[in-house]
């Protein structure tokens, strides 16, 4: 059997909030009732997000999505479309702009909890063949 990632606990200050919005912004389903006391985000066929509250400081977690070119249009345009700010770098300045340096395009952003959302286009994390 391969190994798979299967789900990730995100830490959220109000888990339902962040939940939905990730799902909406990545046009995919959730639900608030999950597993036990998460609100799970189903990314797809084989990963789950599950939101978990937490009170006091949230840990800063980096996610990052590989999508198509479609969809990478589609989630900046609903990423715009929430006045959400976005970026060109992981660590960078609000610049609004997409980052095209690794072949592909990527942005972003760190609603609601601070932690680092991604999306890009081209992998630049995978090993060479």
């Amino acid at each position: 059997m391969s190994i798979e990632l299967d789900h990730v606990i995100v830490p959220a200050r109000d888990r339902d909030a962040a939940a939905g919005l990730l799902a909406w912004l990545l046009d995919v389903p959730w639900d608030k009732a999950g597993t036990g006391h998460f609100a799970a985000v189903y990314v797809n066929d084989g990963l789950t997000l599950d939101f978990a509250e937490e009170a006091g400081d949230i840990p800063y977690h980096h996610y990052c999505f590989r999508v198509g070119e479609q969809a990478f249009d589609e989630i900046l345009a609903r990423i715009r479309e929430k006045d959400i700010d976005y970026r060109s770098r992981p660590g960078g300045e609000v610049d609004y702009e997409v980052n095209t340096s690794h072949g592909g395009r990527n942005v972003y952003w760190d609603q609601p909890d601070g932690h680092a959302w991604e999306i890009l286009t081209v992998s630049y994390a995978r090993r060479p063949t």
